[in-house]
């Protein structure tokens, strides 16, 4: 009892951790100069990689369910916020992506998942995995970003001031440099969510176990491979931009976050199942 106690009570300090370098961030937006926390944010990254490994990684048993899944994309998503903020001047997406992060960090702590017996020693099985959620986090992140381009758009066409978020939105590259941003994470996320359904589709029984079944987690994937297929061609042939490219981008990340975090969360949380 008093093990889980300071299980759960680690993975609210990071929680905290998460929460005080959003705000230091927040302050750094409405004074440049303040200390901002970014050199921090590795070190409380690699405190959350810890603790999610363990929850991962349950005494040589593979666990995972919504809970570990959000928090390994938020995980995932706060590293690259961090790196992608060496190449471009947007630290105002800190403010956004940490609330979340502090949020799913504490998940595992909560919520247990399903221990999965199929592939947990297979090379092939955590290669899927790591690719997948690579891909999920990097569709989050263009999710974001699309999300604070349609802030961008709307506050060029608002005559009124728009108060605190015009902070964040004076700290991020204007809309072109932001709409090619965009378009390269959406590049990547893509090819790796490609690699990730790819394998799922030719290794499924290696990987799961069974043969290939078309259940709610394949069809919300595929549709969302879909959407962001027609999107970049769209962008290639078509020249697509702006309010159609956010709206793709939105609709395929939802799809996606259907695809397996939303089942998850429905079998785990409202229906208490959690057979792997």
């Amino acid at each position: 009892m008093q093990a889980n106690a300071f299980y759960v009570a680690a993975h609210g300090v990071v929680a905290c951790a998460y929460g005080a370098l959003a705000w230091l961030a927040w302050r750094a937006l409405q004074r440049p100069h303040r200390f901002d926390g970014r050199w921090l944010l590795p070190i409380v990254a690699l405190a959350h990689a810890t603790l999610l490994a363990g929850a991962v990684l349950d005494h040589g048993a593979l666990r995972f369910g919504f809970a570990q899944a959000l928090s390994a994309t938020m995980l995932f998503a706060v590293l690259i916020v961090w790196l992608e903020g060496f190449v471009v001047p947007i630290r105002g997406l800190q403010v956004l992506v940490l609330p979340v992060a502090a949020v799913a960090s504490v998940l595992p702590a909560l919520f247990q998942g399903a221990l999965i017996a199929v592939g947990r020693d297979s090379l092939a099985f955590r290669a899927h995995w790591f690719v997948a959620i690579a891909a999920f986090s990097l569709i989050t992140i263009a999710a974001l970003h699309a999300l604070l381009m349609a802030s961008m758009d709307r506050s060029l066409h608002a005559a009124a001031d728009e108060g605190a978020f015009a902070r964040v939105l004076a700290e991020v590259p204007p809309l072109l440099a932001m709409e090619r941003l965009l378009f390269r994470l959406l590049w990547t996320g893509f090819l790796l969510l490609t690699a990730a359904l790819i394998s799922g589709v030719l290794f499924t029984e290696e990987l799961f176990g069974r043969p290939l079944r078309f259940d709610h987690k394949t069809v919300f994937t595929i549709a969302s491979w879909l959407i962001f297929a027609g999107l970049l061609a769209g962008r290639q042939l078509f020249g697509w931009r702006g309010r159609t490219a956010l709206r793709f981008t939105l609709v395929g990340f939802v799809l996606l976050l259907l695809a397996y975090v939303g089942s998850r969360f429905v079998l785990e949380v409202i229906l208490r199942r959690v057979a792997g």
